[in-house]
């Protein structure tokens, strides 16, 4: 299993619009996450920025991250949530959620 965290900033007069959307995520667009290994998956807000944590449990991340972000449900979505969006830090080549690297972490 792997970790992964990602950051990005929200739009300040779209944070409301996020939110709503949040609160009902459309049922493709889960599926698809789980069907392409992602599970555990939470978004956090603090402030302005959006932290998300999702652990995945299959054996080609890349590929299914190419799947993910092949979806016509999925694009779709984004076209909703992309612009509530805007990079997190002082990166300018930054175009959305950015890695976070894993610094520490607690073992069982």
């Amino acid at each position: 299993m792997e970790r992964h965290a990602l950051v990005v900033n929200v739009v300040p007069a779209k944070r409301e619009d996020y939110l709503r959307l949040h609160a009902a995520v459309w049922p493709q667009v889960e599926q698809t996450l789980r069907e392409c290994n992602v599970t555990n998956y939470s978004i956090f807000l603090l402030d302005d920025t959006l932290f998300a944590y999702y652990e995945y449990v299959g054996t080609d991340h890349d590929a299914d991250m190419a799947r993910i972000a092949s979806d016509p449900v999925t694009q779709e979505w984004w076209t909703h949530t992309d612009p509530c969006q805007v990079p997190f830090g002082n990166d300018p080549a930054a175009t959305g959620w950015r890695d976070a690297r894993e610094v520490w972490h607690l073992s069982p």
